[in-house]
Formats: structure tokens, sequence, C-alpha cells
């Protein structure tokens, strides 16, 4: 199934063997997709580090590219450098290097504050051997006052060896695009390609957005909160607002889509019906 340009798609790591058995035949639910890659999320200060890793086998066992987060709060040089040589040991060559959040109770962020330092490392030590993604928020990061100030922070990544880039999730396809114009008058030319989230559970997806800064359009939200204890009205009218999404950004030159699965295919593959309509 084609939707007119390459995807990805980004699962968690299971908590049980149940789930991890599940999230095989989740990717080989989405494998008519022909995803580019599968990213695995890694938990603050490398909560899941042992978690990811599996998952990541799991996903190349299956015979697809897998691309592991790393986030680098938290972190030494040698536990890095560690992760990398056991990635390296397991033929992965794609990551995406973010810069994660501080575990709670943890009081020093560790080696290394930004991602753009951990990248610098990476490229230093061991090369262009990697694949390396970044981080982009097209509604600028939560914990930035200064849209400017943001969008430097991203070039810096951009500079210190990132080769493409996927954003934080979006329902307002203008900011997407006026970020990227931004981005590219900075001198960044890598990929930047938009996160998508299917509307797995409105209710928690508002509040991630309301936390985020991430703009829900008040249309959708009052008909998603109208339709109140309706699931299946709920589902459907999610998959045409992010199929509507998609298409806008198909039809703006987007270089491809990056799904947020949450370890389900059902949403996603809805989705992308419409759009290979």
């Amino acid at each position: 199934m084609s939707i007119g340009v390459p995807v990805s798609i980004e699962f968690f790591p299971p908590n049980t063997p149940v789930g991890s058995e599940k999230l095989k035949t989740v990717v080989q639910d989405l494998a008519v997709l022909d995803p580019e890659f599968f990213s695995v999320t890694y938990g603050a200060g490398g909560s899941t580090r042992e978690k990811t890793l599996s998952t990541v086998q799991a996903i190349a066992a299956q015979g697809f590219e897998a691309a592991p987060h790393l986030s680098c709060i938290g972190s030494t040089t040698q536990g890095i450098s560690e992760i990398l040589a056991t990635y390296r040991a397991q033929g992965i060559r794609r990551l995406v290097a973010l810069r994660g959040d501080l575990p709670s109770g943890m009081a020093t962020a560790g080696e290394f504050r930004y991602a753009n330092e951990l990248i610098e490392f990476i490229r230093k030590t061991q090369g262009s051997d990697w694949f390396i993604e970044v981080a982009a928020y097209p509604e600028y990061h939560p914990q930035q006052r200064y849209a400017k100030r943001d969008l430097e922070h991203f070039a810096n990544k951009v500079k210190a060896g990132a080769d493409s880039a996927i954003t934080q999730f979006f329902f307002n396809p203008d900011a997407y695009f006026h970020f990227v114009d931004e981005a590219r008058k900075l001198g960044v030319t890598v990929p930047i390609v938009p996160g998508i989230m299917p509307f797995h559970n409105y209710g928690r997806i508002a509040q991630i957005a309301a936390r985020d800064g991430i703009d829900i359009p008040r249309w959708v939200a009052l008909k998603m909160e109208g339709y109140m204890d309706d699931v299946a009205s709920i589902r459907a009218f999610g998959v045409e607002v992010v199929a509507r999404l998609c298409e806008r950004l198909i039809a703006g030159g987007v270089p491809s889509i990056h799904f947020y699965a949450l370890n389900q295919s059902g949403l996603v593959l809805d989705i992308c019906k419409q759009l290979a309509r």
C-alpha cells in the first residue's frame, strides 16, 4: 500500500512478554506500508535501555530496519559509547538522538546537556557510520520561551551532524510549513519529516497537547468532546481529521511521514487506506 510518500513508524518498548508478542504481529500488519524504518523510544535517563535494545533486535529479526532512540540526559560518554557498541554489534546504524528528560530524583544532567552535544560526540568518535535523526518542534519546544532560540537550537543539532529530523506531532499543517521555511532560512537543508499522531485516545492526546503547547483546532476538539462515549464516531472522525492533515502535508511536498503508532496498527492502516484511494 502506497500513500505517495515513504513512511516510518514509532513504537515504545513493551513491558510484558505478551506485549512483545503482540508487537511482532503489529510489525507484520504494518509491513504492508513498506516502512523505511521502525523507531523505538527510550525512557528518561535510559530507563528502558534493555527493553529498547530487545525491541530493536526483535524488529530487525523480522527483516526490518530499526532505529533506537538514544537520549543523553543523565548519561556519560562511557555509557553512550557502550550503547553504541552494542547496537553496532547488532548491525544497527540508524539512531534518533535526543536530549531526553531527567528522571525523577536524578539531580544532575550527566556529561551531555543538549542533543547537539550528543551528536557531536557520536560524529567525533564514530564518524559517519550512523544515520542520525533528531527532533523538531513546529510549535516550538514547550520548555523554550522564544521561537527564534528554539529554531537556533534545532539548526545547531543539524550542524552537529544530523541527517534528518522528525517533528513532534501537530494538527496544524501551517505550523509545520512555517517551521520548515524558517529552518531553511537558517541554512538547514536536511529532510524535516512530519510526525503524525492518530487519535488513539482523544482525552490523553488532548492532555499531552495542552502540556506541550500543541494546538488542536477548536472545531476538532468540540466535535470530539461532543461524541462523548461514541467510540465508533470518535474513531471515524479521528481517522478523517488525520488523513486530511496528511493529504495537506503530502500535497505540500513533505519528504515522508512518521506515524506515532503507540504499538497499534489499526488506526495507521485506516489512515493510509484513505490516503491510498
